[in-house]
């Protein structure tokens, strides 16, 4: 079972460039009984691993992955993520936790664009939706794509997520990149071991268990390309609804579970 939770975690990481904790956590809290703090820490120690690497050798031969963005977010991520492990034990969580799903929904909204859509359902006037495919290649400022890491660095220490939930709609609303080239430079970002500090943090609390986190990272593992592949062969348009539609459930997880 726990090895099914990191294949289907997996899946998710390499489709829309995650680490796949947002599966991981509450999989592991209703089927497995774990306490919220403990399936976090054991999520974050799963995908410290580089086991999205096959989704990464999958999108660089797709000529869709920035190195250059993908190396400065994971210097912002290793830098923070120490910060939210800390938070996740000495604070409520509650606030971030319903700012972090506001934040989701937002981003849904932006992507599926459910107006224009229903303009379009009903034959209304509306401009066709145009897409940059992987030749539109934005270069950020590198003090920029350092502040996205380590945003995203206290939300993946906080939550035991990889943190590309906070990187791909950053880089797609703000930096302007495609959302296949965004969701590749995520899992590149997420490929180093970005969240040791915050593993080692939850280590020493005794809030994961290793042995478990090592049978996710093998589901991680063989479910990373499978989803790599779906996103590269997927037209842009549609990969932007499905990781909308995907945030949706994000929001409900945090506001609800």
């Amino acid at each position: 079972m726990i090895i099914a939770i990191g294949f289907l975690a997996g899946i998710f990481a390499g489709l829309f460039g995650i680490g796949g904790g947002i599966v991981i956590v509450p999989a592991l809290v209703l089927l497995a009984k774990f306490p919220l703090i403990n399936a976090t820490g054991t999520s974050l120690a799963a995908i410290l691993l580089p086991v999205g690497i096959l989704g990464v050798i999958a999108y660089y031969r797709a000529r869709l992955i920035d190195v250059r963005g993908s190396i400065l977010i994971a210097c912002g991520l290793v830098a923070s993520v120490v910060v939210g492990a800390w938070l996740a034990h000495t604070l409520p969580a509650g606030v971030m936790r319903k700012l972090y799903a506001i934040f989701c929904l937002y981003v849904s909204w932006t992507f599926i664009k459910p107006i224009e859509k229903l303009k379009r359902f009903r034959g209304e006037s509306y401009l066709p939706e145009t897409e940059p495919e992987s030749n539109n290649h934005p270069h950020p400022h590198f003090l920029a794509l350092i502040a996205t890491g380590l945003v995203a660095g206290v939300m993946a220490g906080m939550f035991g997520i990889g943190g590309g939930n906070i990187i791909v709609p950053v880089l797609v609303l703000f930096f302007k990149y495609p959302p296949k080239r965004a969701i590749a430079t995520s899992l590149g970002a997420l490929l180093a071991p970005v969240g040791l500090p915050g593993v080692i943090y939850y280590y020493k609390a005794g809030t994961l268990d290793l042995r478990l986190a090592a049978l996710l990272a093998v589901g991680l593992l063989a479910g990373t390309v499978f989803g790599a592949k779906i996103n590269i062969n997927m037209p842009a348009s549609q990969v932007k609804l499905l990781y909308g539609i995907f945030l949706v459930f994000v929001a409900a997880r945090f506001l609800f579970f």
